[in-house]
């Protein structure tokens, strides 16, 4: 069997937020994400994404937790609050491991976790798995 981030998928269609402060953070998930073909783009920390989010929401937004400012948690709590923004996918990508900061972020309405350091395989499995659950709620 071929693993499914060895197969082609066409998923240009979609917008992705990939939002981390470290810039090697994005260039990497940017790309281990290459083969999906979806519009990726980039913010730097919590207040360029809720600027990104407002400009062009996305399918789906990969976030990390600890930046300066407006932190990762306090985006998906203005996210959610929002009814414009209630539905976007958001999977939290962090170093934060314990389980009140796993717990906390899906309490606040995170529909996935990945711990840093990332490895490729499950972050793959997790967007694909995302994609999947938009198209299916867009009826696509």
């Amino acid at each position: 069997m071929v693993p499914f981030y060895a197969q082609d998928h066409d998923y240009s269609r979609f917008n992705v937020l990939a939002v981390d402060d470290i810039p090697l953070n994005l260039l990497l998930v940017q790309k281990m994400l290459s083969k999906f073909n979806f519009k990726l783009r980039t913010a730097a920390n919590g207040q360029q994404a809720l600027e990104a989010v407002a400009e062009q929401k996305p399918d789906l937004i990969l976030l990390d937790i600890m930046m300066p400012g407006i932190d990762g948690f306090e985006v998906i709590r203005r996210l959610r609050a929002d009814p414009e923004t209630a539905d976007i996918q958001i999977v939290i990508l962090s170093a934060l491991n314990s389980n009140d900061d796993v717990v906390k972020g899906f309490n606040l309405g995170a529909n996935d976790f990945i711990m840093k350091p990332i490895i490729m395989e499950k972050l793959l499995s997790c967007v694909n798995t995302q994609m999947q659950l938009i198209e299916a709620k867009a009826g696509k």
